[in-house]
């Protein structure tokens, strides 16, 4: 009896039923991929609409990046440039996409408020988008990649089964970083700030265009940094550098707790998102 009024009081059916409910989202979602994948190729149209180079324009920034940052790090650091240049390189696009994924999903839903306000599509489809989109611009900044790989002669040492796997692996991660961050940002608009500042300042003490050392204090802070292994999964492959069996273990409990954790959060609070918005 308590439950019949429970469910009549606030619409809910407990717990269970919040996580089929929050399960068939993500079915239908994937049953509609294709509409994720339009809607993210919309968004970059739309973006360079009128652009002579469209998103190439930040490829040419990205080179423009690496060129400078690499020149200037390697002579500062003592590293030859041919070993220091495709370092940073690839540390510098992986950052990217890591980063951009992240802020991007703090607009995952307030961004489509108009749209999941006035249509039933399952939210997991916004979700999508933004990590899609992502991808298409990790797509034309292989170009930077291919280019200095070939260039500075790391192709013949390159892994790049390990690099895919890698890839995988970081995608799969900052997915479940990404929907915590849009479901946040629909609940407090102050959210988007505070994941830029951490960002910014992880940045900082994640070795992207800085090589780590083998002091202790180096060892321990990139130890429990999941933005160093992160990076290092996907980079050290492409330069024919082995990954530690760590990295891989940290990523793949990493992978599954924050997985479980978001998606519970999902579940319980998926009713409510659209009136946050």
């Amino acid at each position: 009896m308590q439950s019949v009024q429970h469910m009549v009081r606030t619409g809910r059916r407990g717990p269970m039923h919040e996580f089929s409910m929050a399960f068939a989202d993500l079915r239908a979602s994937t049953q509609r991929i294709g509409l994720a994948w339009s809607l993210a190729w919309h968004d970059i149209v739309s973006r360079y609409r009128g652009s002579m180079l469209g998103p190439f324009w930040i490829t040419l920034s990205m080179g423009l990046m690496v060129a400078g940052i690499g020149f200037l790090y390697a002579n500062l650091f003592k590293v030859p440039v041919n070993e220091f240049i495709p370092y940073v390189a690839l540390g510098i696009v992986f950052w990217g996409l890591m980063s951009n994924v992240i802020i991007e999903g703090c607009g995952t839903f307030v961004q489509a408020s108009g749209i999941l306000s006035q249509t039933s599509l399952p939210m997991f489809t916004f979700v999508w988008r933004t990590i899609m989109r992502n991808v298409i611009n990790l797509m034309h900044h292989a170009v930077i990649i291919v280019g200095v790989l070939i260039y500075y002669d790391h192709w013949r040492q390159t892994n790049l089964g390990m690099g895919l796997i890698g890839l995988v692996l970081l995608m799969v991660n900052v997915s479940w970083v990404s929907l915590a961050a849009g479901m946040a940002s629909a609940r407090f608009r102050d959210i988007p700030q505070i994941v830029g500042s951490v960002i910014q300042f992880a940045m900082f003490m994640t070795p992207v265009f800085w090589l780590p050392g083998g002091r202790l204090l180096d060892h321990a802070v990139l130890l429990f940094n999941p933005f160093y292994h992160l990076l290092d999964v996907v980079r050290a492959p492409l330069l024919g550098q082995s990954v530690s069996a760590t990295t891989y273990i940290f990523l793949s409990v990493l992978a599954v707790v924050g997985w479980a954790a978001t998606f519970t959060t999902f579940a319980l609070i998926r009713r409510r998102i659209v009136h946050y918005l």
